[in-house]
């Protein structure tokens, strides 16, 4: 049984992956952070019998709890702390929360390091932009100019988001497109959209587009979620991306 501390478990995806981990055979959540229900169970506030977590407003409290697994799907100013603390406290971490920089991510290597632990960090779980990032790698090493394009809702609040973040990262150590030092990437925020990335690949005369488009569920999300929690333990050190997980 894989203890599980879900960070972000009131949210609109932490919520639907809390009742995924209810009703799975292998996986336990022990506890649950939301600042805006600290106190409250995680049943109540969700209207769900089979969660019987209780709620705290810091990962800190939380982790008082054991946990095998910490998952992070809060906001981009408390996510590093969160991160810290779980890998402190002996925890594995997968990362959901976007808008980390490489430079966050490298501390939090060290960290996962000193500590023996595995840190999985997906800038999006649904399986569509997992394959999205894998055929993009793919395509780059034949065809060295691309730009990639970033859509998402006006409130979302980080730009780049963390789907493109990890794809910019991903083909960088590819070798940088002779258009820059890096990734061009174009962010666009405007009502209408929710989560969407694209990647334009240019060729003399040809012209190739690799696009993600996400719905308004959340559920594309859970599958991948759930596969990481699994996965996360048998690993050491920072992962990105969790096609690096997959057997593709």
């Amino acid at each position: 049984m894989i203890r599980v501390c879900l960070a972000g478990a009131t949210g609109w995806a932490g919520s639907e992956l809390a009742r995924a981990i209810a009703h799975e055979s292998d996986l336990t959540l022990v506890a649950a952070v939301s600042r805006s229900h600290a106190g409250d169970k995680l049943a109540d506030v969700l209207d769900d019998p089979s969660l019987s977590a209780p709620i705290y407003g810091t990962a800190e409290d939380a982790l008082r709890h054991p946990c095998d697994v910490f998952v992070e799907y809060t906001s981009p100013q408390v996510a590093r702390a969160n991160i810290l603390a779980a890998l402190s406290a002996g925890a594995h971490v997968v990362v959901g929360t976007s808008g980390l920089s490489d430079g966050e991510y490298a501390e939090i290597d060290a960290m996962a390091q000193r500590r023996s632990r595995a840190v999985l960090a997906c800038g999006n779980f649904a399986l569509t932009a997992v394959l999205l990032q894998r055929f993009a790698a793919m395509a780059a090493k034949l065809i060295p100019q691309w730009e990639i394009i970033d859509y998402a809702d006006a409130a979302k609040l980080d730009a780049p988001s963390g789907t493109v973040r990890e794809l910019a990262t991903r083909l960088a150590r590819l070798g940088a497109p002779p258009t820059g030092s890096d990734s061009r990437i174009h962010s666009v925020r405007l009502p209408g959209y929710v989560i969407s990335a694209e990647i334009v690949f240019g060729m003399p005369d040809q012209r190739l587009s690799i696009r993600h488009d996400a719905g308004n569920s959340a559920r594309p999300y859970v599958d991948g979620a759930l596969l990481a929690i699994r996965k996360v333990g048998s690993l050491t050190g920072l992962h990105r991306g969790l096609d690096t997980v997959l057997d593709l």
